[in-house]
């Protein structure tokens, strides 16, 4: 089975909408593709039912660890009841586009131009830091959206190098639990955060993210270990925002382990024929 659990579209910080996701999914021959957008539940009406494919939504929770600091997003599918996610999250998706607009105003009176009744916003809401770069590349102002410009300006100590506070990872999980659906920690070797995922399995996390394309070999052998000794199964993506990635990734380029695969796309669609 050939599964991508984990894209995103201009919901939240992906630059492909939905459509041209599903498109790109069904060019790369998969079975199953789920739109994860940050913090927000506003994508998931717009996930449409599309012969040959299964199309899922989900959501995936920008979160931490409060007492170490470290970040640990939560995935969540099939969910029940995503009005429980909402209320966890909507502060937080207010809360990032307060922050971005405060980064443009720092850059506007740095001098940059910025037409802040022209620039995207996620599900034409909320800015992000990746609309601003794609403003100043799109107006010649900047070259590219991920270079020294951007290094300077919103990482190492930039004039807008600052965040909000994200989520209680223990919150996240028990959010998507009460929604009724499945919790998967997301891309742990990215962010190193194996020293809490047995406190997250007592919480109620049900899987592990093995494949991505920032979890290396050896972060994916700590991972089947863990997933092993916690009973939890394993999924995968891609993790694609389009061109809005340091490195950007295609839809399919990374694919779910089928463990986790069938547990999620079983239980959205108990009949559907996954035998090709």
């Amino acid at each position: 089975m050939k599964a991508d659990l984990h894209v995103h579209s201009v919901f939240s910080d992906g630059s492909c909408t939905i459509p041209q996701l599903i498109g790109l999914a069904k060019e790369k021959g998969l079975d199953a593709i789920a739109v994860t957008d940050h913090d927000t539940i506003e994508h998931l009406p717009q996930i449409p039912a599309v012969e040959g494919i299964l199309t899922l939504g989900g959501v995936e929770i920008s979160a931490q660890h409060r007492k170490t600091g470290i970040k640990a997003h939560i995935l969540g599918y099939n969910l029940k009841r995503p009005e429980t996610i909402a209320a966890l999250t909507q502060p937080l998706l207010e809360a990032r586009s307060r922050n971005s607009e405060k980064q443009a105003d720092i850059l506007r009176k740095n001098g940059y131009n910025i037409d802040m009744s022209r620039i995207a916003r996620a599900g034409g809401k909320y800015l992000y830091k990746q609309h601003i770069m794609e403003w100043l590349v799109a107006t010649g102002q900047v070259h590219e959206l991920f270079g020294q410009f951007y290094e300077e300006t919103f990482k190492n100590g930039g004039p807008c190098a600052f965040d909000v506070e994200y989520i209680n990872v223990f919150d996240a999980v028990k959010a998507v639990k009460e929604a009724g659906g499945l919790a998967v920690l997301a891309h742990p070797g990215e962010q190193q955060n194996f020293c809490f995922i047995p406190e997250l399995a007592k919480t109620g996390l049900d899987g592990l993210e093995l494949n991505h394309p920032k979890n290396s070999e050896g972060d994916r052998e700590i991972i089947r270990s863990l997933a092993r000794e916690h009973g939890l199964f394993l999924t995968g993506g891609s993790d694609c925002h389009g061109k809005y990635a340091t490195r950007p990734v295609q839809v399919g380029e990374c694919l779910s382990d089928e463990s986790g695969a069938l547990v999620i796309c079983r239980e959205r669609t108990p009949h559907f024929d996954f035998g090709k």
